[in-house]
């Protein structure tokens, strides 16, 4: 067997903190409409798909009301917010070691693909990715990030059992876990990764910049 030659990776809380923009555009579509949170307007609110994240934000089960509000949010912050998003720490240096390293790097994220664009253009990530996938990007769309995951391993051709999966949410951990990838939680970032008991986890980092030396001395120990 050969070492692994690829690396997927989640979006929000992994790459990129994006929770200055999209929890103050979630603010302010809030009191447009005259609502209160029903939840914390916190980092854990991010991740899940948008519709799933306002119905818990406000506690709303009538769709129409729901879609309304999504496409209040999708107008401010595909047009002002993600320009919010920052980088972790060693971003650019990170995926430039890992470059050099002859690693493949792809995303597999919920976030729509429009802010996901802007927001790879706004930070010059784009030149670091073999590919980008998002929930509603596909076709049929994607039912969640298992499926993403999978789409993405056909797709491309890949192997899983020359693949690593980088995370912070639990639902990361899981989708790596459906397909036989090993996986590493982002310990840094908005999810529950790091502290997840149901799903394996093969490391865990508290920096991102960590990633580079971590998959170094693993890809050394893989066998070939």
């Amino acid at each position: 067997m050969r070492n692994p030659d690829a690396i997927l990776f989640d979006l929000d809380g992994t790459l990129i903190d994006s929770s200055p923009g999209i929890l103050s555009s979630f603010q302010q579509v809030l009191e447009t409409h005259g609502l209160e949170p029903a939840a914390p307007l916190d980092q854990r609110l991010i991740g899940p798909p948008l519709l799933q994240t306002l119905a818990r934000l406000t506690g709303l089960d009538d769709a129409d009301r729901l879609a309304e509000l999504a496409a209040a949010f999708k107008t401010l912050y595909d047009s002002e917010g993600y320009r919010a998003t920052q980088p972790y720490p060693g971003l650019a240096a990170t995926l430039d070691a890992l470059i050099r390293a002859d690693w493949r790097l792809f995303i597999a994220t919920n976030k729509r693909f429009e802010p996901t664009r802007r927001i790879l253009d706004h930070l010059d990530l784009n030149r670091y990715f073999a590919g980008v996938k998002t929930l509603d990007r596909q076709l049929p769309p994607a039912a969640d990030k298992t499926d993403l995951v999978g789409r993405l391993l056909t797709e491309q051709g890949l192997d899983a059992r020359r693949c690593w999966f980088i995370g912070d949410s639990g639902e990361d951990a899981a989708a790596a876990a459906a397909h036989g990838l090993p996986f590493i939680a982002a310990a840094y970032g908005y999810g529950d990764a790091a502290q997840q008991a149901s799903c394996p986890v093969a490391a865990r980092i508290a920096a991102l910049g960590e990633l580079p030396a971590l998959l170094k001395r693993m890809r050394a120990i893989s066998p070939d």
